[in-house]
């Protein structure tokens, strides 16, 4: 029996606010835990200067913080339109579309950031997997996981076509190769690292593992909301 079909709409609402008000909880303490760093970066920030700001960590990550807000607004309008237009998805829908980008286009600016010898120093390329990872550090290995984290993690939640573990983990390397060729085309003084895309790649699978409850219970389709037959044998099993 699919209890989380089953569920009110009262009870189904009052748990999306519980999880959302946890994860903005979570944020705000992370921020606090490191808000050191990140108000040092606050001046030049507020001031839209581009060094000491968007071209270091601190700044990107205060810039994110800064705009979670404004996604929140954007999560809850589109939400309010797709339940004018009777989508039982509407929420699920809306805060999948918005986390995918707002959580994952902060780790790619960073992943993108140039070098000292950015257009002098030639591309380097490391295939040997596992050779780089012992050199990341606890930081980097976390960092490489988050890369992709919010597009594993929301992605099966939007696109039905997405939801399953092989499909995300090809997802996810896929996007990180791309990454990987960009700085190497670019230039930009970084290694090109097999072993990011094999820990960027991992992070997206253990993020959709963590959504994984919300985006195998049956509901109507994530791209029209029509039922699929998937769905409706879902829906018949909750019965």
């Amino acid at each position: 029996m699919n209890h989380h079909a089953s569920l009110p709409e009262p009870a189904r609402r009052t748990r999306g606010i519980v999880l959302l008000g946890t994860a903005v909880l979570g944020l705000a303490g992370a921020a606090y835990v490191v808000r050191g760093p990140l108000m040092m970066s606050a001046p030049r920030c507020m001031a839209g200067r581009w060094h000491g700001c968007f071209d270091t960590f601190n700044g990107v990550v205060l810039m994110t913080l800064v705009a979670l807000p404004p996604a929140l607004v954007v999560v809850w309008a589109l939400a309010r339109r797709r339940r004018a237009a009777g989508d039982p998805l509407a929420w699920r829908t809306s805060l999948a579309e918005v986390g995918m980008v707002h959580g994952t286009a902060p780790f790619l600016w960073m992943t993108m950031m140039p070098g000292a010898g950015a257009g002098i120093v030639p591309g380097r390329v490391s295939l040997v997997p596992l050779r780089d990872l012992v050199t990341m550090g606890p930081l980097g290995i976390v960092g490489n996981l988050l890369v992709f984290a919010s597009l594993g993690f929301f992605a099966p939640m939007r696109f039905a076509a997405t939801a399953s573990l092989p499909r995300i983990l090809a997802l996810g390397a896929g996007c990180s190769v791309l990454v990987e060729i960009a700085q190497y085309v670019l230039r930009l003084d970084r290694v090109s690292s097999v072993d990011d895309v094999l820990v960027n790649a991992a992070g997206a699978v253990l993020a959709a593992l963590a959504s994984r409850r919300w985006w195998r219970t049956g509901g109507p389709s994530r791209m029209s909301g029509a039922y699929t037959s998937s769905d409706t044998s879902a829906i018949s099993r909750a019965a």
